[in-house]
């Protein structure tokens, strides 16, 4: 897999933290080798979105990668409960079912964003790179005189 350029928070200088949420195993673990190969931990992993909740609620990750298609609780209710309760929270929805209506009421929700399965490591980067915004560090901010 491509090594892409650490992404670091602009705090601490410490990895991304994330939690994965997807019913597969399978999706789980290909998007923890992506996160991997940013530089970020996987902070934790969940299979259904109640799970996810209770995750969130541990771990305070960073970002939240979540499918929509899920058993006991879709991932758009779960990214809404997640936002309500903590506004701060960056929730990106990751799905195979790109229907116009789940991407749009998932950003009413409060997700910040939307990756396609199958999800393309370059596109993914990128979309963490701008729904952390400026609490990432990039590779050009650091040489900049960053921190």
């Amino acid at each position: 897999m491509e090594q892409f350029a650490a992404l670091v928070r602009a705090k601490d200088n410490k990895p991304l933290r994330y939690l994965i949420v997807d019913d597969s195993i399978f999706a789980r673990k290909n998007l923890a080798k992506m996160l991997e190969s940013f530089g970020g931990e996987v902070a934790g992993e969940a299979g259904d979105g109640c799970t996810a909740i209770t995750e969130y609620e541990r771990l305070h990750p960073d970002l939240v990668l979540m499918d929509i298609t899920m058993p006991q609780m879709e991932g758009i209710e779960a990214a809404e409960r997640i936002v309500r309760q903590y506004p701060q929270a960056r929730v990106v929805m990751v799905s195979s079912v790109g229907y116009q209506e789940n991407i749009v009421a998932a950003l009413q929700k409060g997700a910040r964003h939307f990756v396609q399965k199958p999800v393309k490591a370059d596109v993914l980067y990128e979309v963490v790179r701008y729904v952390m915004g400026d609490d990432v560090l990039t590779p050009q901010t650091v040489g900049a005189g960053g921190q």
